[in-house]
């Protein structure tokens, strides 16, 4: 007997279920039909290259991080392995703006805290009082552990607060283009709540770990950067990923308006909005939380209810080329971060051909800025000719590029950051507790259980099995 899936959604979490079940498929012998419908007209979401000259220009995520496995060794599956490009082994550099200039984060600082004394004593970014301040958390008392907390309260318990406002924000903030007054710790950053916890301090389990790290016995270190990308950009994986699924199995222009399930028949019923019927044994919804919830209101209103409170934010990035003869000064490092107590237009920069070989031109200089996130969203709503004047205007005072690029691309990402706020983990529970009432239902995507492109491959590949064991 034929069993057929459909998967809602071409973005990343999609295409790794879809792919996952077209694996097990395979190495189960199980024949499974294969259907995945994305609404717009290429599969991979916000997920896409574009070269231009000599240049290669990513329109969203321009790489995935390696310490979560998924994302490699998916790229390993697909034969990809030889494309992994680690980043640059020098110019590792990342930059504060600080008081209108860039200064560099203290060598040994780690997201949160530093882990090596003198460079941070050494740098201007913070005061003495709030030097002094940090030298305390050694000595701190934990925190409660049975309660959820957001970022911006875990930094400032712990590290003072020139730590949050000029560090933490824009670095962690960025990541998830969010206000860590909101963002829960334990969703976002469940690593430091476990130091906190069996440490104590969080400075020390920091140190002890970068201590493990430089006394590994010779070769057995990462192979890899903690950030990998492809050769040819991440557009590389979406295109592998597709050619290996089934053939005809992906239809693009294919928004699914409706969904239904026949309690006596115990099938799955998906409706697009050309009026097209795919009929299933399982689904699986890739698509936002806030799509996925419209699809489920009448089906599952708890569930729907839960999905609708998962708030998102918006970003925009602006991809500049320039000649190196353009640039007045030296530019080095993988860019900066600013912080919000700075206001200005864009919230981070990345040098993006010094971080990574291949993506310009010998001679030639590609950055890229970011605008917008949840702490400035009225930035989004400007034309694109004002948005490329303000982050020029920005990247004169900061760097002193005065000169025209040679083109500049701006993608806009609408609704595309779910917001992990407060009591996310709870929310998901239930969720899922929900969830499990339904047969042959999965959820997959960045909303539930990280934002990162290995998060969500991981988010997809749950999911195809999910479904494989309910219908077994």
């Amino acid at each position: 007997m034929t069993h057929c899936i459909v998967v809602v959604g071409g973005g990343i979490a999609g295409l790794a279920a879809a792919h996952r079940l077209a694996e097990l498929s395979r190495e189960r012998k199980l024949g499974l039909e294969i259907q995945l419908l994305e609404a717009s007209h290429h599969p991979g979401g916000n997920i896409a290259t574009e070269r231009i000259g000599g240049f290669l220009i990513e329109a969203g995520p321009d790489s995935f991080i390696s310490e979560k496995p998924w994302a490699l060794r998916l790229c390993e599956r697909l034969g990809l392995g030889s494309r992994l490009v680690s980043t640059n082994a020098t110019n590792q550099n990342i930059y504060i703006v600080h008081k209108g200039a860039l200064q560099p984060l203290p060598e040994g600082f780690f997201l949160l805290a530093p882990t090596r004394l003198w460079p941070f004593v050494q740098t201007p970014i913070f005061s003495w009082r709030g030097k002094l301040r940090v030298a305390c958390e050694p000595f701190l008392p934990r925190g409660d552990a049975d309660s959820d907390e957001s970022l911006a309260s875990f930094v400032r318990r712990r590290f003072g607060p020139e730590v949050l406002e000029r560090v933490a924000q824009p670095l962690i903030g960025g990541i998830y283009a969010a206000d860590p007054e909101s963002l829960s710790l334990a969703a976002t950053m469940p690593r430091m709540l476990e130091m906190e916890r069996s440490r104590r301090s969080v400075i020390w389990a920091m140190w002890l770990e970068q201590w493990r790290r430089r006394n590994r016995q010779p070769g057995s270190g990462a192979r890899w950067s903690l950030f990998v990308t492809l050769l040819g950009g991440m557009q590389e994986l979406v295109d592998a990923i597709t050619q290996h699924l089934p053939s005809g199995s992906v239809h693009l222009g294919a928004r699914v308006t409706g969904l239904e399930w026949n309690e006596g028949k115990r099938v799955w019923t998906a409706t697009t909005d050309k009026s097209e019927k795919f009929h299933a044994d399982g689904i699986i919804l890739a698509a936002p939380s806030y799509s996925s919830a419209e699809l489920l209101s009448s089906l599952a209103p708890q569930i729907a209810q839960e999905l609708r409170a998962i708030s998102y934010s918006s970003a925009a990035t602006v991809s500049l080329a320039y000649r190196q003869t353009d640039i007045p000064q030296a530019v080095s490092g993988f860019g900066f971060v600013v912080p919000a107590v700075e206001s200005r237009k864009i919230i981070a920069c990345t040098f993006s051909s010094i971080k990574y070989a291949g993506r310009a031109p010998a001679g030639h200089l590609l950055l890229r800025a970011f605008v917008g996130g949840a702490l400035q969203p009225h930035l989004l709503t400007q034309d694109d000719h004002t948005m490329e004047n303000g982050v020029r205007q920005e990247l004169a005072e900061l760097l002193g590029i005065s000169n025209e690029p040679l083109f500049c691309r701006i993608h806009r990402h609408a609704r595309s950051m779910p917001q992990y706020h407060v009591g996310h983990g709870e929310r998901i529970e239930r969720i899922e507790t929900q969830l499990d009432k339904l047969h042959g239902l999965a959820l997959a995507g960045n909303a539930y259980h990280g934002v990162g492109i290995a998060d969500c491959i991981h988010s997809g590949e749950e999911a195809a099995e999910r479904i494989v064991r309910q219908l077994k």
